[in-house]
């Protein structure tokens, strides 16, 4: 990872990057790209609306429950209340503080889905983002799913503040929400508000770095004006406590803020924001802010710390790229640069067709311009080039560097394409999703639906990398393979309602994986012989468990040319290829090594053929001899309900092979965490609602793998045969 250049705070309007293009109406250090990311029903899209509505974007502001978000637009988010796709928008805001008060900034939001089976959209928000607003749950706190948003965020290096959502609602704990992201997350978390009162007395809130309060007028009013204030009395000594907290905190970030800190001087407010601004850009502090989405309260606040905490283009690392020669390079942010980008989301508009949202990283791009894609080794033309603001389009005629648009006419392209100047060809790290966990089958109902069916697919695959299509060889049957039940009824839903197919689905299929416990050693011999030139192939192998999460290593230890090097990758691509189908029931394996130590060849029988195949019996020989087991997914199932039920929804995890992990209480409602297997739990979510008259939620994430009962390997044998699920 590079370097990440000074921290560009504007101490006077005008003073701007030499990498800004001379026409370029937000300059970059005037641009702030963002994800609004949480768990499932902690009020992100709400948080969401209220930006686009204070900011200008829009001029009635949307309501999830009422199914008017601007940024839930399909059908099927409106209807359930959740969001399903990321959805990007642009916006303007002037802060109320700091250097930039006064200066217009530009934002570029993406509301990203909390529930876990949308995972894939939050990753490749994650991956063209250069800062993030992590959204919690005054009353819930820390939840599965912000874990899982917030190792996103790591992975990619996406600075971030949090935004404690909620402080209206009963049991309301801003503090301990803070105390939790430090326990769970790790976080070095600070509060840079401190609210005023809480839950029906939420009623202001006191800003740390600039000393003052702010008080929530009429909300009728929709606070369009709010006032700043003096500190109220009864909480100076409060303020004053931690505001000193957070000069300590990110005096570590600042030598001269640490210096007067040190010396007893007193921190100007100036010096404090410029310090925030440089521990947030550094990935090693967060600042907590206070609120209430629903209610309109704290909103002005949180993008006053957008624009004035978060990095803007220049403000993070450059961007990793590779070669044509495989070297790595940065690829700097720089308007007059070549062209370079990330198509990291694919869409099909009802309108427009293929619509690609393109991240502009270097260079700018005009209507028009023909870019090159090093995957294909080919150019397209760029007919079309828009803003989005969710489902509405702005045509424009360029977009710059650090911009997110949208490109139409672009066709032959997938998710983690680059797209450059075909003088510049390198390849940017693509966005990685997780493997499918749940699979389908899928039978169209008439010959006429068989046709539209495949069409369907070919485009929804290419729209989302998480989802799988395969046929089964062994009954021909459509698979469809997803992250959850919900993904695969979103999906399904998706193809009857925008493609017009109707289909039956069959009852969801398991990824199970195989592994083994045991080393063994094996051969494996390929010889042909039908008159002229024959067929001889000989490998042996030695086969051991590998490290968990280390996958298949495949290790040539060929010595004294034994066997030729031109039939060590055959070899190799047939034990591969012998890793798709176990021996215990026909299922991918996971996690073995497997050293090619001897053989022999025929100087004109051997081909690489024969090679291949001679991998294939070796590897599977092995296999049978080393104690091979099956897996199966193990999922992370975190229990809400009312204490009353507990007793109740404990006894139904039991029931469902599942392990009691943990149980804690929060404001009179249990929270029991449990490891269940994946088999168990369809319509698991529906059933606890039905022991807790629908008073109970569940989060279920992906765990991990492991070995499967005995008592039940039989059945699961038997039902691969019947209907194997290959993912």
């Amino acid at each position: 990872m590079a370097t990440a250049p000074s921290i560009s705070v504007v101490t006077e309007k005008g003073k701007i990057s030499k990498a800004n293009a001379k026409d370029r109406p937000f300059p970059l250090e005037w641009t702030r790209n963002i994800g609004i990311a949480a768990h499932i029903d902690a009020g992100k899209t709400t948080t969401s609306e209220r930006i686009l509505f204070y900011s200008g974007a829009v001029h009635k502001m949307g309501e999830v429950h009422e199914g008017t978000a601007v940024t839930d637009w399909m059908e099927q988010e409106r209807e359930r209340g959740i969001t399903i796709t990321a959805a990007a928008i642009s916006c303007a805001w002037d802060a109320s503080c700091g250097p930039w008060k006064g200066i217009r900034q530009r934002i570029n939001v993406i509301d990203t889905p909390g529930h876990v089976d949308f995972t894939a959209e939050v990753e490749r928000s994650m991956r063209v983002l250069d800062g993030a607003v992590a959204v919690f749950c005054a009353v819930a706190g820390v939840q599965p799913q912000s874990e899982t948003v917030w190792r996103q965020a790591n992975k990619y290096g996406v600075p971030r503040i949090a935004f404690v959502n909620k402080m209206d609602r009963t049991g309301a704990d801003f503090f301990r929400a803070v105390s939790e992201m430090r326990e769970k997350l790790k976080a070095n978390a600070h509060p840079l508000f401190l609210p005023i009162g809480k839950e029906d007395n939420f009623s202001g809130l006191v800003d740390l770095v600039q000393n003052c309060a702010y008080i929530f007028e009429d909300p009728m009013e929709m606070d369009l004006n709010p006032t700043r204030h003096p500190i109220p009395a009864d909480m100076a000594d409060e303020a004053k406590e931690y505001r000193e907290k957070l000069i300590e905190a990110v005096s570590d970030f600042d030598d001269a803020l640490a210096e007067k800190y040190l010396n007893g001087e007193e921190v100007s407010n100036a010096e404090l924001l410029v310090a925030v601004r440089k521990a947030t850009v550094s990935m090693k502090f967060t600042g907590v802010i206070p609120g209430s989405a629903f209610k309109k309260k704290g909103v002005q606040r949180l993008l006053d710390c957008v624009v004035n905490y978060l990095p803007s283009p220049i403000d993070v690392p450059p961007m990793q790229g590779q070669d044509s020669d495989g070297k790595e390079v940065d690829v700097l942010v720089d308007d007059n640069g070549k062209l370079a980008g990330l198509a990291f989301k694919l869409w099909t508009d009802p309108f427009v067709g293929k619509l690609v949202f393109y991240r502009v990283y270097t260079g700018t791009l005009r209507k028009g311009t023909s870019l090159y894609n090093p995957r294909t080794r080919r150019s397209e033309r760029v007919s079309r080039l828009v803003l989005m603001r969710a489902m509405d389009r702005e045509e424009i005629d360029v977009a710059y560097s650090g911009d997110i648009c949208a490109l139409v006419g672009v066709k032959d392209v997938i998710t983690g394409d680059t797209l450059c100047d075909e003088e510049y060809d390198v390849r940017l790290e693509p966005p990685s999703f997780p493997e499918p966990v749940i699979a389908m089958s899928i039978e169209p109902n008439s010959k006429a639906d068989q046709e539209k069916m495949g069409t369907a697919l070919q485009r929804l695959v290419a729209e989302d990398p998480t989802l799988r299509v395969s046929t089964d060889q062994d009954t021909g049957q459509t698979i469809l393979a997803g992250m959850g039940e919900l993904h695969l009824d979103i999906i399904r839903d998706r193809m009857k309602r925008e493609f017009k197919v109707e289909a039956t689905s069959g009852k969801p299929q398991i990824a199970y994986r195989e592994t083994v416990t045991a080393a063994a050693d094996a051969e494996g011999k390929f010889i042909r012989q039908s008159g002229g030139k024959g067929q001889y192939g000989h490998v042996v192998v030695k086969l051991e468990p590998n490290e968990k999460g280390k996958g298949i290593e495949v290790l040539n230890e060929i010595v004294g040319g034994v066997i030729p090097k031109e039939y060590i990758k055959p070899a190799t691509d047939g034990i591969l290829e012998g890793c798709n189908n176990g021996v215990v029931a026909g299922y991918p394996v996971v996690d073995v090594k497997v050293r090619i130590v001897d053989g022999s060849y025929h100087e004109v029988d051997s081909s690489e053929l024969a090679f291949k195949m001679a991998g294939i019996f070796a590897f599977k020989e092995a296999m049978k001899k080393a104690s091979p087991i099956l897996l199966e997914p193990i999922m992370a199932v975190e229990v809400t309900t009312p204490e009353e039920y507990q007793g109740d929804l404990m006894g139904d995890i039991n029931r469902r092979r599942g392990q009691i992990q943990g149980i804690e209480n929060k404001n009179g409602a249990g929270i029991v965490a449990a490891h269940v297997p994946l088999e168990t739990l369809f319509g698991y979510v529906t059933d606890i609602r039905s022991l807790s008259k629908g008073r109970a939620s569940a989060s279920i994430t992906p765990s991990h793998f492991e070995q499967v009962p005995a008592s039940l390997l039989p059945k699961i044998v038997e039902s691969s045969v019947k209907a194997p699920a290959r993912t």
